[in-house]
C-alpha cells in the first residue's frame, strides 16, 4: 500500500534561487499509464531537463468530475505506477496551491522558484483545445510549450486557433534544446498505444465478481 503524504508541494525541495530546468505536465492521469511514462523520458532527455513533474489536476475544468476519482486517489496511482523512478516526480502542487486553472498554477510556481526554466509540455489532444484554455495566449508567452504528436490528434492540432495564431514563435526541431523563455515546438516521438480513457473504458467493462 502505497503511502500518500498530504501534500508535495515541494517535489525536488528546490532552494528558492535554483537554476534549473523542469518538464510541468499536466493532466487528470485517470489513471497514469506508461505512456505518461514514456512520453516524460523521452522528452526529459529530447529537452535536457532535470526531471519532470507531474502536476495531477485536482479536477480539469474541461472535464466533467463525475466518476473522477480525487485527486489523491489519482495521485497516489502515480506514486505506485512511478516507484523507485527519480526523474519523474508525481505531486499535488495544484492542490496545495488551491489552483484550478494552468495560468494560476504557473504564476504561483514562478514567483516561488523565479530561476528555474519551466517548461511546459502537452500531447497534440490538448493543443486542439488549448484556445479554451484561460489565459491560453498569456501561458504560450509565460514559459516555452512543448507538444508531443498523439495519434489521432496531430493533424487537427496543427490546425487548432491557438497552432495557428502561434505560428510565428513555432520552433525548429534542432531548436529545442535551447527552447528560448518564450516559443514552441511540436515533436514526433516514439508512440505508445497505453491511453486513459482506453484503460477506463476496459475496466468499465470487467464482469462483477
Amino acid at each position: 500500500m502505497v503511502k500518500l503524504a498530504p501534500y508535495r508541494m515541494n517535489p525536488l525541495a528546490l532552494p528558492r534561487g535554483a537554476k534549473l530546468r523542469i518538464g510541468l505536465l499536466g493532466g487528470s492521469f485517470n489513471p497514469p499509464h506508461e505512456g505518461h511514462v514514456e512520453i516524460s523520458l523521452q522528452l526529459k532527455k529530447l529537452l535536457g531537463l532535470r526531471a519532470v513533474w507531474w502536476l495531477v489536476s485536482p479536477q480539469n475544468p474541461l472535464k466533467a468530475a463525475k466518476g473522477t476519482p480525487n485527486w489523491q486517489q489519482r495521485l497516489a496511482q502515480c506514486l505506485a505506477l512511478l516507484a523507485g523512478q527519480s526523474q519523474i516526480v508525481p505531486t499535488g502542487i495544484e492542490a496545495r496551491l488551491g489552483t484550478r486553472y494552468t495560468i494560476d498554477t504557473l504564476r504561483a510556481l514562478k514567483k516561488r522558484w523565479p530561476q528555474v526554466e519551466f517548461v511546459w509540455l502537452m500531447g497534440a489532444d490538448n493543443l486542439s483545445t488549448f484556445h479554451r484554455w484561460r489565459g491560453w495566449w498569456q501561458i504560450a508567452h509565460m514559459v516555452p510549450m512543448v507538444v508531443a504528436d498523439r495519434a489521432p490528434f496531430s493533424h487537427q492540432a496543427l490546425r487548432s486557433c491557438a497552432a495557428l495564431a502561434l505560428r510565428p514563435r513555432r520552433l525548429k526541431a534542432e531548436q529545442l534544446r535551447q527552447l528560448p523563455a518564450r516559443g514552441w515546438g511540436f515533436v514526433h516521438l516514439k508512440r505508445h498505444s497505453a491511453s486513459s480513457t482506453a484503460l477506463r473504458k476496459k475496466t468499465l467493462e470487467k464482469p462483477a465478481k
